[in-house]
């Protein structure tokens, strides 16, 4: 699940749970809502977390170990 999935979820469980007034006998439609809310949330923090290993701390190697400076000019 993406981080646009995880925004649905949060999105349509608070419409269940703060915007229908629903009443169903077998299912309670504010449990359910705020249960797809909770659902988004840790996938929002557990992508966020997984994209923040992916793109690393720190700079690239740089092959030879010198920098090239290419628009400074000195005079």
């Amino acid at each position: 699940m993406g981080l646009g999935g995880c925004i649905v979820l949060v999105a349509v469980g608070a419409i269940l749970t703060f915007a229908t007034d629903w009443e169903m006998k077998s299912v309670n439609l504010d449990l359910v809502g705020v249960i797809m809310m909770l659902v988004g949330i840790i996938g929002i923090v557990v992508f966020t977390s997984i994209l923040k290993r992916r793109r690393g701390v720190g700079t690239p190697p740089v092959e030879g170990g010198v920098v090239e400076e290419r628009y400074r000019h000195y005079e």
